[in-house]
């Protein structure tokens, strides 16, 4: 029985070890909520995304660690956490990411040098068009990208279609808005959006895995640009 207990006891060992790493993440300009922004545990895929308030809490096994903040068009901070004590991360913008950028799941690339087959819709490209949603303003954009009805009644939904009909029963893209994973888009007012990248072949599964048979559609509003003003 001893024995028994010794070995429960080191089974629980690694979970009662687990630490929690906490802070908040905000613009270096305006002191505003990094809204989405992402915190990994540096070398793993352990991660998270900041909640509407800025705040984070990642979980690891054991401390120190490094851990690696970031967000769309802002300098990464890769930080090493020795203690609990909360974190205020401040992000500042990347003065190298003037030109085009699109959005490459924990990452962002200049659109020339990026390997996957990538489409972009900028706020300018879908200002002006008299349409309810932002699916309905990417039809016509980006080319092999179709745009259905759900059904024939008014108010219905819309469904994307970016790599065609796929056999598995679902052709539903994966859509991540500002870092996180939505189950659609319907709700996103288009005037909200400042861009829209369309990642359409497989170097995309590199980024986000299995989930992106049928492609990966990644929205980003202005609510994190820095251009507003």
């Amino acid at each position: 029985m001893a024995v028994l207990v010794l070995l429960l006891i080191g089974g629980l060992t690694p979970l009662l070890a687990q630490v929690d790493i906490t802070g908040s993440i905000t613009d270096g300009a305006t002191g505003d909520p990094l809204i989405g922004a992402t915190v990994i545990q540096k070398g793993t895929t352990n991660g998270t995304n900041a909640d509407i308030d800025g705040s984070f809490t990642l979980t690891v096994e054991s401390l120190p660690t490094e851990v690696i903040f970031s967000f769309v068009g802002y300098e990464a901070q890769i930080k090493e956490i020795a203690s609990t004590q909360p974190l205020e991360i401040v992000l500042v913008e990347d003065a190298e990411l003037v030109g085009e950028v699109v959005v490459v799941g924990y990452g962002r690339q200049k659109k020339r040098v990026s390997t996957g087959s990538i489409a972009k819709v900028t706020a300018e490209d879908i200002e002006g068009i008299p349409v309810p949603d932002v699916i309905s303003t990417l039809e016509g954009q980006t080319s092999g990208l179709l745009v259905n009805e759900s059904s024939g009644q008014p108010g219905a939904g819309k469904s994307i279609l970016v790599r065609g009909i796929s056999t598995n029963g679902d052709n539903s893209p994966l859509f991540i808005v500002d870092g996180l994973q939505l189950g659609n888009i319907d709700n996103i007012n288009p005037g909200d959006v400042e861009s829209v990248d369309v990642l359409k072949d497989a170097a995309s599964s590199a980024i986000y895995g299995a989930r992106t048979a049928n492609g990966v559609v990644i929205i980003t509003t202005k609510s994190g640009s820095k251009d507003e003003g």
